[in-house]
């Protein structure tokens, strides 16, 4: 017979189970927006920080700039690969806000515009 303790493990590791599987079923289906003033570039050679080089032009990270690999998750400025397409919006002072590198899906979807 299943004692109190028993049947609160079980629905525990019921409970926990079923919301890994649906957590992962997000994951994967899960599509990014890219902004509407995002500009399109390729990555240069690696610059120290606060340095980026998007088209042979190097322009500057703006303060608290994110930067998003192909999966949206964040990533540090080190970790960017040369040659990748990207996507870039700017703030006011000029300055790289934000950096997408793009699936083949987006850069089709950014040749468009």
């Amino acid at each position: 017979m299943w004692s109190f303790i028993g049947m609160r493990r079980a629905l525990l590791l019921l409970v926990l189970s079923t919301g890994i599987g649906m957590g992962v079923a997000y994951a994967q289906v899960q599509l990014r927006t890219l902004p509407a003033n995002a500009k399109g570039a390729i990555l240069g050679e690696p610059r120290p920080l606060p340095y980026v080089q998007l088209n042979r032009k190097v322009l500057q990270l703006a303060p608290g700039a994110v930067i998003y690999d192909q999966n949206n998750r964040s990533i540090l400025q080190n970790a960017l690969p040369a040659g990748a397409a990207i996507a870039y919006t700017t703030d006011m002072n000029g300055d790289v806000a934000h950096i997408y590198i793009l699936t083949a899906q987006e850069r089709a979807q950014l040749k468009s515009r």
